[in-house]
C-alpha cells in the first residue's frame, strides 16, 4: 500500500492516559504522513511523559513505518544478528512462526553500547486472543525503590550480553529453536551499562537491567542474579505495568532509555506477527557521568558510535 508524503499542517495531540504512570493513545494525527516538526515535537513531548504511545496505523506500511521512526532520528538495522523483512533491512519481523516469542522482559538490545532509543510496534498479524504486549516504566520503578536500595543501585553497573537468549525458546521445543538460537548468538557482545540510567532529555533515573544484564560488575553470578532479581521485581509491579491488546492496524512507540516489555505467550499456535523498526540512541549515563562501554562485539553494523562518543565511553 502507498502512502502519502505530504506533509501534515500543525495538530492538537489528543491524548488520553491508559494508565496512571505509563501509556497513553494519542489521536489527531495521521502517522502515514509525513509529520511538520511541531507535530513530532508533540508526540517527542507525549512520549517523555507516558513513555508509550499507542496511535491508530491505518494506512501504514513499511515504508511509512520506516518514515516515522525516522522522525526522531536516524534508523538501526533490524538486529545486530538476527535477519530482517526480506528486502527491508531496518525492520525486524517479530513472528511467532519464526520463533518471535520474546515472553521474558527484556529492554531492546541492551547488549551493545549504545542501544535504540526508541521502539515502534505494528500490528500485521493478531490472534483472535492473547498475544498482548506488556510495557514497564522502569522510571516508575526506580521511584519506588525504598532510599537504601535507590543508593545501593545508584553506585552499581551490569554486564549485558546477549548470550541469554529472550527471542528464543528451549532448544528441547526443536531444531528450528536451536538453530534461531544459534542465529541470536553468532556474535557474542558483552556491554557494560549503569543500573541506573539518567534520561538525556528529561534528566529521569530509570532502572537499566532487563534480561540481559546478567551480572553486576564485582559480584559473582549468584550475588548478581539475586540482586537484580530484587530490582527487576519493582519494573514489574502491576503498576508500573501497561497491558495493550493488540488490534489490527496499530503502531505502539515505546521509549527504550526508560521502559522494558514482554510479550505474552498466551495464544496457542495461532500466529502474531509484528514489525519493529528501532531509532538509534546514545551511549546511556549513569548518575556519576559515567557513560557505558564495551566490552566486546562490533554493533557498527547495527547502529553507529560517533568517533567523539567511542572515545568519551574507552575514557
Amino acid at each position: 500500500m502507498s502512502v502519502s508524503s505530504e506533509v501534515t499542517t500543525p495538530v492538537q495531540l489528543g491524548i488520553q492516559k491508559v494508565t496512571a504512570r505509563i501509556g497513553a493513545r494519542v489521536t489527531g494525527v495521521d502517522i502515514a504522513r509525513e509529520l511538520d516538526p511541531d507535530t513530532v515535537a508533540a508526540i517527542r513531548a507525549a512520549l517523555n511523559e507516558h513513555k508509550a504511545l499507542v496511535f491508530d496505523a491505518t494506512g501504514l506500511d513499511d515504508e511509512g513505518q520506516q518514515r516515522f521512526v525516522r522522525h526522531f532520528g536516524e534508523l538501526t538495522t533490524a538486529h545486530p544478528t538476527v535477519s530482517s523483512v526480506e528486502g527491508a533491512p531496518n525492520i525486524l519481523p517479530v513472528d511467532s512462526e519464526r520463533g518471535g516469542r520474546a515472553n521474558h522482559w527484556h529492554t531492546d538490545v541492551t547488549f551493545v553500547v549504545n542501544p535504540p532509543q526508541l521502539s515502534t510496534l505494528r500490528s500485521i498479524t493478531i490472534p483472535p486472543y492473547g498475544g498482548e504486549t506488556l510495557i514497564a516504566s522502569s522510571a516508575g520503578a526506580y521511584r519506588d525503590l525504598p532510599q537504601p536500595l535507590r543508593a545501593f543501585a545508584d553506585t552499581l553497573r551490569a554486564v549485558h550480553t546477549n548470550v541469554y537468549d529472550y527471542a528464543v525458546p528451549d532448544e528441547a521445543r526443536g531444531d528450528h529453536y536451536a538453530e534461531q538460537r544459534k542465529l541470536f548468538q553468532r556474535i557474542k557482545f558483552e556491554t557494560v551499562h549503569p543500573v541506573v540510567r539518567v534520561h538525556p532529555l528529561t534528566g529521569e533515573r530509570g532502572l537499566f537491567i532487563g534480561g540481559f544484564a546478567q551480572r553486576i560488575v564485582g559480584l559473582s553470578a549468584t550475588e548478581s542474579r539475586k540482586i537484580l532479581d530484587i530490582f527487576q521485581a519493582y519494573v514489574t509491579r502491576p503498576e508500573n505495568i501497561l497491558r495493550w491488546r493488540w488490534s489490527p492496524n496499530e503502531l505502539v512507540l515505546f521509549d527504550n532509555r526508560i521502559t522494558q516489555h514482554y510479550a505474552v505467550d498466551n495464544y496457542d499456535d495461532q500466529p502474531r506477527r509484528l514489525h519493529r523498526v528501532t531509532a538509534a540512541g546514545d551511549i546511556p549515563v549513569g548518575i556519576d557521568g559515567q557513560r557505558s562501554y564495551s566490552i566486546e562485539g562490533d554493533a557498527s553494523h547495527y547502529t553507529s558510535v560517533t568517533e567523539v562518543e567511542a572515545l568519551i565511553a574507552a575514557g
